[in-house]
């Protein structure tokens, strides 16, 4: 049996699936990873940890929103293959939660429901003054640095670097993945914590880690698929 057929057989066998993504599963939606072969972190001259840190929002915010903008903007991407697949096993209630580590909005845009957004999202924003709630429209398309109605400066809702996670999002993965029979994680390296580390609540049956580098986790898992996820999930469609 071939490892797709291993797949399709333990998401056959389970019914309270939980899929942890990382930024592997959009770059076929034309968005770079960080670390990736041709990822963000070759095209910077600043570290993406000092780019993408609470720090340098505060310190840099002109020169941050340059870098956000030019590479953040949701407006021109649309759902993958893989953002349909899941979907679809979400409509069979089969998955039952999205855990992400991404903030592009891309599995929300593909329908699916629960999805728990552990760094945040680009879709939303606020004003660290009085914050009043502002959409990805308004942020992206301001010139310069986006200013609140009261003055004050705008925030994109994106976990950087320096920040802590989300509670409601965080304390719901835990969740999620605890109860969880199955866990799949998607395109992630597995180095960024402390989301890497609601791995460890899983206790299921079937483990699965695709991705196209190894991770640390690999030697855990019940099966370890080193392929392109659109690949992998256009087969998995395409089979049933």
């Amino acid at each position: 049996m071939d490892d797709i057929e291993k797949l399709r057989q333990m998401i056959k066998e389970s019914n309270n699936i939980v899929v942890f993504t990382g930024a592997g599963v959009s770059t076929d939606s034309g968005i770079k990873d960080f670390r990736g072969q041709n990822g963000l972190s070759r095209e910077t001259n600043i570290p993406l940890e000092v780019l993408l840190s609470s720090d340098y929002f505060y310190s840099n915010t002109e020169d941050f929103y340059k870098f956000y903008k030019e590479y953040f903007s949701p407006e021109r991407i649309k759902p993958n293959i893989t953002h349909k697949y899941l979907k679809k096993l979400e409509d069979e209630h089969k998955l039952k939660a999205i855990v992400t580590q991404n903030i592009d909005g891309l599995h929300s845009k593909a329908g699916s429901k629960t999805v728990y957004e552990v760094h945040g999202t680009t879709y939303t924003n606020h004003c660290i003054k009085c914050n009043k709630k502002y959409d990805y429209d308004y942020v992206f398309k301001k010139e310069g640095v986006p200013r609140c109605s009261c003055g004050g400066l705008i925030k994109p809702d994106v976990v950087l670097y320096g920040e802590q996670l989300p509670k409601f999002a965080f304390e719901n993965s835990i969740k999620a993945i605890s109860d969880a029979d199955m866990l799949m994680v998607l395109g992630s390296s597995l180095v960024v914590y402390p989301a890497a580390g609601l791995i460890n609540y899983f206790n299921g049956k079937n483990f699965v880690i695709i991705n196209n580098d190894e991770t640390s986790y690999d030697r855990d898992a019940t099966l370890v698929i080193r392929r392109n996820l659109s690949e992998v999930f256009n087969e998995l469609d395409k089979g049933e």
